[in-house]
């Protein structure tokens, strides 16, 4: 398949030498800006400027001793730079890619949990555990990261790069607009009852009461107190 003619000189070269190059022989590394820029005919300035945004879209990274590497393709840089652009132009922004985040989780649910391994379960219940100890303990703590790594982990075996990129976007934009920061007790304590009954239902196969869980929990977004939340 010949590739998109709107990309760039360097993502046309990225494609090109993934495809052609054999599978034993791709370490992921890449030759010198000086070598691609002769290999490609442009300038190294132009390679520069073209490498610039194949970081900023998460495709490569460069280090000063391994040099540029190809790196495992994920939806969620692009949808960072895009979604944080937004929101700086306009708050609300982030209440509209909540909305959306909500359809996706509750609409991938059933297929989700079907695919967690007795191990995720395991996992989803410490997390659970460790939010109440920090919710109950003294000083009390907000529990932000228990909080990102339960919903996150909930979706972590779908095979859609996508989903995943939404997901992982929506919490560091979440991040970004300060929610980790401060929250009601009480609102706090309302959202980790029903994670509760969602890791409680997923570790007794009733997958239905997790469900109607998750989404009664999602109503609690617009009673937060001051701001929108999950």
């Amino acid at each position: 398949m010949n590739p998109p003619t709107q990309l760039s000189d360097f993502l046309n070269y990225l494609i090109d030498t993934d495809h052609n190059t054999p599978h034993e022989l791709n370490n992921d590394s890449l030759p010198s800006i000086n070598e691609i820029s002769s290999e490609l005919g442009i300038s190294v300035s132009s390679v520069r400027e073209q490498l610039e945004v194949a970081k900023a879209l998460g495709l490569v990274e460069v280090r000063p001793r391994t040099g540029i590497r190809r790196l495992p393709y994920s939806f969620t840089p692009a949808i960072n730079q895009s979604l944080t652009y937004a929101i700086s132009m306009n708050k609300k922004v982030f209440e509209i890619y909540s909305d959306l985040r909500i359809h996706i989780e509750t609409s991938y649910w059933d297929q989700a949990v079907t695919l967690l391994t007795d191990g995720d379960r395991a996992e989803l219940k410490e997390l659970v555990d460790r939010a109440w100890e920090k919710l109950r303990g003294t000083p009390i703590q907000i529990p932000h990261s228990e909080h990102r790594q339960f919903h996150l982990k909930i979706y972590s075996r779908l095979e859609n790069v996508f989903v995943q990129g939404i997901l992982e976007a929506y919490w560091d934009a979440y991040e970004a607009v300060g929610l980790d920061v401060y929250a009601d007790y009480q609102y706090l304590q309302e959202v980790w009852k029903y994670h509760q009954i969602m890791v409680d239902s997923i570790n007794s196969g009733d997958i239905h009461a997790g469900y109607q869980a998750l989404t009664e929990h999602k109503d609690l977004l617009y009673h937060r107190p001051g701001q929108s939340d999950s």
